[in-house]
């Protein structure tokens, strides 16, 4: 089974000292006493000044330029943080999902995202997001699926997926909606 991103972007923190000659906490310290705050600036100094290669750089970069205290990429924080606020009574609408999606095997895995959550397998197939404070968007790869009824082409929704389904409350992750999540899983 391929790496998750997640799962690269701990293998690359942990050979950062090797490949570099810095852990993370020391980029991220020297990032901070230059004193920048943009991607780009922080790019040009480790690419440039630092002989850091692009892949290594963007880690480092990203991590630096976090918020103190915002939630790990990856984290279950970054659900939390989904569904809070105006958000929370959505979360659960979220959870009869991932508890749909856990029964098909245990292949299954959840990367949390800022904005969504992406279901993958051995590719992602699908995706959880809260849209607004009264709508889940699930995202589904269901290519040669024509749409119909609640599975509606993904439009602009997200190019990583083809069709969208929008669910407002748990009774509408019914068998409808478990058999499309379903078979967006086998196909990956």
């Amino acid at each position: 089974m391929a790496k998750s991103p997640e799962e690269m972007r701990k293998d690359m923190i942990e050979k950062l000292r090797e490949k570099t000659g810095k852990t993370l906490s020391q980029w991220q310290a020297l990032i901070r006493a230059a004193g920048l705050t943009r991607h780009g600036e922080v790019m040009k100094l480790l690419k440039g000044d630092h002989g850091v290669s692009h892949g290594y750089a963007n880690q480092i970069a990203l991590a630096a330029l976090q918020p103190e205290g915002a939630p790990a990429a990856g984290s279950d924080g970054l659900v939390d943080a989904q569904y809070a606020g105006a958000k929370a009574p959505l979360r659960p609408v979220y959870e009869a999902l991932v508890a749909a999606v856990k029964s098909f095997g245990p292949d299954v895995e959840f990367a949390p995202k800022k904005a969504y959550v992406s279901l993958r397998r051995s590719k992602q197939f699908g995706l959880i997001q809260p849209s607004t404070g009264t709508r889940i968007d699930v995202g589904l790869v269901l290519k040669g699926v024509a749409p119909a009824g609640r599975l509606e082409a993904s439009g602009s929704f997200n190019a990583m997926v083809t069709h969208r389904v929008r669910l407002a409350g748990p009774g509408e992750v019914d068998a409808e909606m478990i058999a499309w999540l379903r078979q967006a899983y086998e196909g990956a």
